[in-house]
C-alpha cells in the first residue's frame, strides 16, 4: 500500500514538476478567459478536441501531448454505458492521473508518456537557481496558494467545502519562508505581479464558471508539489540554501501527508461522482493549462 501511495503521488507531481521547460515550452489554450492572456473560445475548442483525442474520443486525431495517433477505445459521442474511459473504475482521480501522464515524454514516463521532448528542455541538472529567482517563485506561488485557499473558503460551489482545511495548505508556510529569506539573505520581497499573480486572476475566474476545471488546478497543483515540488525544493536547497528545508515542503500536521492525501483523493472522487461526464471531460481538458501555468511558475528559479 506504500508502495502505491508513493506511485500515485509521485505521477501526479510528475504532470507538472518533473521537466520545467517541457511543461512550459508548449502553451495549451483554455476555454475561460484569465484577466492576463486569455486564449480565444477558437483555441480552447481545438485544446479540447486534442484532449479527447487522447482520451479515445478524437478516432485518429493526435494526442494533445504531441506525439503519436490518439488510442481508441471506443467511447466516443454517444457511446454506450459499458464503455469506460482509461483509469475510470479506480475513480475519477486516476482520471486525471492518466490524461498528465499521457503528456509526459517517454523519458519522463517510459509507459505512459506520450509527448515529444521540447526542444527547450532543460535539463535540471542544468538548472542554475539565484536567490533572487527563488524568493520570487516563493512570492508568486504564495499568491496562487492564497486564491485556492480563498477559493475553497468561499462557497462559490457547494463541492468546494469538502477543500477547506485538507492539510495540504501552502500559503501560511509561504508567508513564513519569504520573511525568513529576506532576513537572511537581506533581499525585500517582489510583489507578486508575474506568473503566480496570472495564475491566481485565472483561478478565480474558473471557480465561478466552471468548478470542475478549477478542480483539475487544485488537483494537479497541490498533488504535484506533494512530491515533485519537494524533490525541487530539496535540490534547490542544496544548490543555493545550504541544505535549509522550507515550510513549504514540510506537512506537520497530525497523520503527515500520506494521510491528508488520501482523505483529499477521497474527496475528489467523490465530487466528481456527482459530475455529469460532460463536466468530468471539461476537469480533463483543462489539464494542459495547469501545465502551462504551473511551468510558468518554475521557470522563475532558474
Amino acid at each position: 500500500h506504500e508502495t502505491r501511495r508513493n506511485t500515485e503521488r509521485m505521477s501526479a507531481s510528475h504532470a507538472c514538476l518533473s521537466s520545467v521547460a517541457a511543461l512550459t515550452a508548449r502553451r495549451v489554450p483554455t476555454k475561460t478567459g484569465a484577466k492576463r492572456g486569455a486564449a480565444s473560445p477558437a483555441a480552447s475548442r481545438h485544446s479540447t478536441t486534442s484532449i479527447r483525442a487522447q482520451m479515445g474520443h478524437g478516432h485518429g486525431e493526435s494526442a494533445a501531448s504531441g506525439g503519436g495517433a490518439a488510442t481508441a477505445h471506443g467511447h466516443g459521442h454517444g457511446a454506450g454505458m459499458g464503455d469506460r474511459r482509461p483509469g475510470e473504475k479506480k475513480g475519477f482521480v486516476e482520471e486525471m492521473r492518466f490524461v498528465a501522464m499521457r503528456m509526459h515524454t517517454r523519458e519522463q514516463a517510459p509507459k505512459e508518456g506520450k509527448a515529444e521532448p521540447a526542444k527547450e528542455a532543460k535539463p535540471m541538472a542544468q538548472w542554475q537557481p539565484t536567490k533572487e529567482g527563488y524568493l520570487r517563485f516563493l512570492v508568486e506561488s504564495k499568491a496562487v496558494y492564497e486564491a485556492m485557499e480563498a477559493i475553497v473558503a468561499s462557497g462559490a460551489s457547494p463541492m468546494y467545502g469538502d477543500f477547506v482545511d485538507t492539510g495540504l495548505e501552502r500559503a501560511e508556510g509561504l508567508a513564513k519562508d519569504i520573511e525568513w529569506f529576506c532576513s537572511t539573505y537581506d533581499l525585500e520581497a517582489p510583489d507578486a505581479d508575474g506568473p503566480g499573480a496570472e495564475y491566481a486572476d485565472f483561478l478565480r475566474d474558473i471557480s465561478k464558471t466552471s468548478p470542475p476545471e478549477f478542480i483539475c488546478h487544485f488537483y494537479n497543483v497541490y498533488f504535484a508539489h506533494s512530491a515533485g515540488g519537494r524533490m525541487i525544493g530539496r535540490k534547490v536547497s542544496e544548490m543555493i540554501l545550504d541544505g535549509k528545508e522550507l515550510h513549504f515542503y514540510r506537512w506537520d500536521k497530525p497523520g503527515g501527508l500520506d494521510a491528508m492525501m488520501t482523505r483529499t483523493k477521497a474527496r475528489l472522487n467523490e465530487a466528481a461522482e456527482k459530475w455529469s461526464r460532460e463536466e468530468k471531460d471539461r476537469c480533463l481538458e483543462e489539464t494542459g493549462k495547469s501545465f502551462e501555468l504551473s511551468g510558468k511558475l518554475l521557470r522563475l528559479i532558474a
